[in-house]
Parts: C-alpha cells; sequence; structure tokens
C-alpha cells in the first residue's frame, strides 16, 4: 500500500516524542500480522516490509502449493495455476495483501496494537530517562495535597507521590512550590515507570554540595563521610588532594556562600563541613567541633575512641537529645563515647592532652 502519510507522520512521532522508530516499525508489524491472523486464521506464512523510499508497506503471505491444502499456509495447485500456469506441486507461490483487503475487526484490531504499542514505547522511553537519573538529584514540582502525601510533577508527563514524612519539617508545602529531590529508585510496573523521591536522604546533601562546589566535581576536594539529621544538622569530612587547596573552604565559598546556597535548598538545615584525616585525633577532634576537647584516647583496630572533655563542655559536646557526637561519629566512621574530665579522674583513664599528642615524648599520660 501506499504509506506516504505514514512514513510522515511516523516521522513527526519520532521527533516529538523522541521513540526509536525501528521499535514503532515492530509494533506496526504486529499489528498488521495479528490483522491478518484474525482474517486469514494463521500468520505463520505471512511478513511485513517496510520500504520508505518508495514510501511502501507491504504484507506478503508465501503459501505452499499442495494438491489439497490443510492449513492456511497452503494452497490448491488449481487456485495458485490461477495466478502461475507453471506452478507446480512444492513450490511456493507469494501474494502481496494490502490492509485495504482486511475486514474491518482486522483494520481495528491493526489499530489498537499500534496504539497501545506506543503507548508502551513511551512508558519505556520515559525509564530509561529516569533510570539513568536514579541515584542523582532533581527539582519537582508539587500539583497536589493531601494529609499523607504530596504529589510532584517530575516531568515527561510523569508524578510521583512523596509521603510527607519524607518532607522537612521546614518545607512549604504548597501547590507550585519547587523542591529538590534525590531519587531513590525507579521501576517499571505494569502501569508504567514508578520513581521513588526522598527529601530525608543524606545523599540529597550530598548532591547539593557537589553542585555548587567545582572543586568536588572535579575531583579535587572529596566528600569522605557524610552524616544527616534531615531537617535539622548535617556534619561533613572533606579531603583535598591538593595541598594548596583547603577543602573546608572550598566547601564553604567565599562569605560561606556556597553553604548558604545549600542550606537555603534544604529550608534552613544547618551544614557543617571540617576537614578529614587518616589520624584519628584529628579527624574525632575536628568531628566533635565546635565541642572543646581536652583529650581522645583512640582505639584503632576497633576504630574506637574515649573523648574527654571538660566539666562545662560535656553537655555541649553530647549535644541536644545527642544529635553532636551522633553526626560527628557517623560521619568520621569512629565510635566515640565521651567523657566529662572529672569522671575520666574518677575511673582512673589515662589520658594525654590533644595539645601535648605530638609532643616529644609519644608515652607521656596523664592521670
Amino acid at each position: 500500500m501506499k504509506a506516504k502519510d505514514f512514513y510522515k507522520a511516523l516521522e513527526t512521532i519520532v521527533d516529538e516524542r523522541g521513540l526509536d522508530k525501528e521499535k514503532i516499525l515492530e509494533i506496526l508489524e504486529r499489528g498488521m500480522l495479528n490483522a491478518y491472523k484474525k482474517e486469514y486464521q494463521s500468520n505463520e506464512n505471512a511478513r511485513v516490509e517496510f520500504n520508505e523510499e518508495k514510501d511502501e508497506i507491504n504484507l506478503y503471505a508465501d503459501y505452499l502449493v499442495v494438491d489439497e491444502p490443510e492449513d492456511a499456509t497452503q494452497m490448491s495447485l488449481k487456485d495458485a495455476r490461477e495466478k502461475n500456469k507453471r506452478i507446480k506441486i512444492g513450490d511456493t507461490i507469494t501474494e502481496n495483501i494490502t490492509p485495504k483487503d482486511f475486514g474491518r475487526i482486522a483494520a481495528v484490531s491493526a489499530k489498537q496494537i499500534l496504539t497501545q504499542g506506543l503507548k508502551q514505547l513511551e512508558r519505556e522511553k520515559i525509564y530509561e530517562i529516569f533510570k539513568e537519573k536514579e541515584n542523582e538529584m532533581m527539582t519537582a514540582e508539587i500539583v497536589g495535597l493531601n494529609k499523607d502525601f504530596v504529589t510532584l510533577d517530575l516531568s515527561h508527563d510523569l508524578e510521583t507521590s512523596l509521603p510527607r514524612k519524607e518532607l522537612l519539617k521546614s518545607d512549604d508545602a504548597r501547590i507550585g512550590a519547587k523542591l529538590k529531590v534525590y531519587i531513590t529508585k525507579v521501576e517499571m510496573t505494569t502501569k508504567g515507570p514508578k520513581v521513588f523521591v526522598s527529601r530525608t536522604d543524606r545523599n540529597l546533601v550530598k548532591r547539593l554540595i557537589e553542585q555548587v562546589v567545582p572543586e568536588i566535581m572535579d575531583g579535587t576536594v572529596e566528600i569522605m563521610g557524610l552524616a544527616r539529621d534531615a531537617g535539622s544538622r548535617s556534619k561533613i569530612a572533606v579531603y583535598s588532594h591538593d595541598e594548596n587547596v583547603d577543602p573546608v573552604g572550598a566547601c564553604l565559598g567565599r562569605e560561606s556562600n556556597r553553604k548558604k546556597e545549600v542550606e537555603e535548598a534544604l529550608q534552613g538545615e544547618r551544614i557543617s563541613f571540617y576537614r578529614w584525616s587518616k589520624d584519628p585525633i584529628e579527624l574525632i577532634q575536628d568531628a566533635l567541633a565546635p565541642a572543646q576537647v581536652v583529650a581522645i584516647n583512640p582505639d584503632k583496630k576497633e576504630k574506637m575512641a574515649i573523648v574527654i572533655v571538660k566539666d562545662e563542655d560535656f553537655t555541649g559536646a553530647i549535644g541536644s537529645k545527642g544529635q553532636n557526637v551522633r553526626l560527628a561519629a557517623q560521619s568520621s566512621g569512629w565510635k566515640i563515647d565521651i567523657k566529662s574530665l572529672s569522671d575520666a579522674k574518677e575511673q582512673g583513664i589515662n589520658f594525654r592532652p590533644v595539645d601535648e599528642a605530638y609532643g616529644d615524648d609519644p608515652d607521656e599520660e596523664t592521670t
């Protein structure tokens, strides 16, 4: 059949929807073969050929010439001779069967399969787009609200529901508000792709920092540890592979502008950076900042440390509900046991003040 209009429409679909031309043709082929089967009971002997240069789509059926046909893939010698007088039993005769010869039901079937196939192709395309964004950050817009969920528009005609417990307490949950979200998982379901997102995942903080700190993106500075109390505070350990680059300064930016940009995206969640070190004393001391540390007794084998602080600094070192020490431990990778100076002396714990830890006598201790 002449199919100039079809090929023009095909190009439009490919351009506008970003679908694969070959996959669309495969769907049309299945539709035509299915239509043929409805009309002739079998499609085992049928094939479709596309010729874009000639603007043609042809459906051919190959029949085995026999004396008495036993199924739809065979043709009697008598009928074959009406088409080719020289044909004989055992030969194959090919007929070009155009869609106009199909019945109304067959034509409708072909159209349905093409429509359904295009819808599935679009679903697969959207799935591929978001699968590539898995474990990444994107901006979404709130388009719906109820008491348990907010509905987010992710673009590409795809929406997702975010449980309100995955929002930050300070988030502006209103129609039209835009949020940075972290894509935790992408699945293909019977209804199409499903995208799971979060505002509380600690990796959202990591992606936000990467976005505003070029030194991290080019590999000069590396995030070595990150702990988050979503909506309240995050602690990040950073290390510089270039001795001329201060990792904390790079993350803060001029007048702390980079830090402020991340905090604004997190609706005011406090962000603090500290320098990562191979030396556990330096690492743990910086991790516990702003608390002032008197001494640290590290056990490198167990990655545990007893940290001693002045009595008046004990509450601050622990932090509200244990937040400061918990984030320090999680971001540094060390288990931290904080003791007040008076408790340490009462328990007979030997220690060396951190300001003497690198003195000439490494064995000198205080009781």
